[in-house]
């Protein structure tokens, strides 16, 4: 009877929107990027003056593959990125701020980059303290803060924090960060030749660095990373997923949640024809790694 599917139906929605509610997404393992919600989040960030990153792309994984693919196909030439790189997704902040963090919590990112995991996070009320390498970085991320967090500004500080860890004492409810490709420091200069010694080298810094982080976690704590995977100069994955999960199991941790965050597929649509000449497929997802201290 038809008056029976459209009950149906509405309750379908009614729970969808009573999870919403409740947790700002359904808290499932894909994380849609492309709903009418989540791009209506989106937009209400922008709105408050987050503005594009200075310098390293929150988003390197997917446009260092993009740019590989511009190269393979003849389309760019050296190593110029293009000028309107994105930034990290505000609403995926604030989603698993919401998920993972108590109110009111302190959060550390290892991997600073760009102000918005900063910004959003103590527009919320939490406590963020961020690491970052570039000094230029940190004063573009301070200005914005300025400007959209006044009463609850957060702390930013300049250097590797391979080093940096040592010197803190307080210990954080949560652990967020997306880390960089692993020798793309600054992602205007993308470098040709990666040998397998590097990401070698690489592995043991972005090891210790986990490590120094999950020592400032409390006990019970999440640490949450977003990762994408990368195409070593072979043309094979490097396995950088796999790799942060050993990491943190190195640091003590346990393997608590993974869910895969779907990017828009427009500029997947532009790319396919290049790739599959090579018959790779075209990444449109990232990798939500989230880890418990027990």
């Amino acid at each position: 009877n038809m008056s029976d599917e459209i009950d149906l139906f509405g309750n379908v929605i009614e729970e969808d929107v009573l999870l919403r509610d409740k947790f700002l997404e359904p808290p499932f393992s894909v994380l849609d990027t492309k709903s009418g919600s989540w791009q209506d989040r989106k937009r209400a960030w922008k709105n408050i003056g987050l503005l594009s990153e200075v310098g390293r792309d929150a988003t390197a994984f997917n446009t260092k593959e993009w740019v590989d693919d511009l190269r393979e196909s003849g389309d760019i030439q050296g190593n110029k990125l293009p000028s309107n790189t994105s930034i990290f997704d505000p609403a995926l902040c604030e989603v698993l701020y919401k998920w993972f963090c108590p109110d009111g919590g302190t959060i550390l990112d290892p991997f600073a980059g760009g102000s918005v995991r900063g910004i959003v996070a103590n527009y919320l009320g939490y406590h963020y303290l961020g690491l970052e390498l570039r000094d230029e970085q940190v004063n573009s991320n301070r200005e914005q803060a300025e400007a959209i967090v006044p009463q609850n500004k957060p702390i930013w500080i300049t250097g590797d924090s391979n080093k940096t860890l040592d010197t803190i004492t307080e210990d954080y409810d949560f652990i967020f960060s997306c880390p960089p490709y692993f020798n793309l420091e600054v992602y205007s200069d993308l470098p040709d030749d990666l040998s397998n010694m590097d990401y070698i080298k690489f592995l043991s810094i972005y090891g210790s660095i986990i490590k120094k982080s999950c020592n400032r976690l409390v006990s019970g704590g999440l640490a949450c990373f977003v990762v994408g995977e990368v195409r070593g100069k072979d043309g094979g994955i490097i396995g950088l997923i796999p790799d942060t999960i050993q990491a943190f199991r190195n640091a003590g941790m346990i393997y608590y949640n993974e869910a895969i965050l779907l990017n828009s597929l427009a500029s997947c649509a532009l790319r396919a024809g290049g790739n599959m000449k090579s018959r790779k497929l075209v990444k449109c997802h990232q990798n939500i790694l989230v880890f418990k201290k027990m």
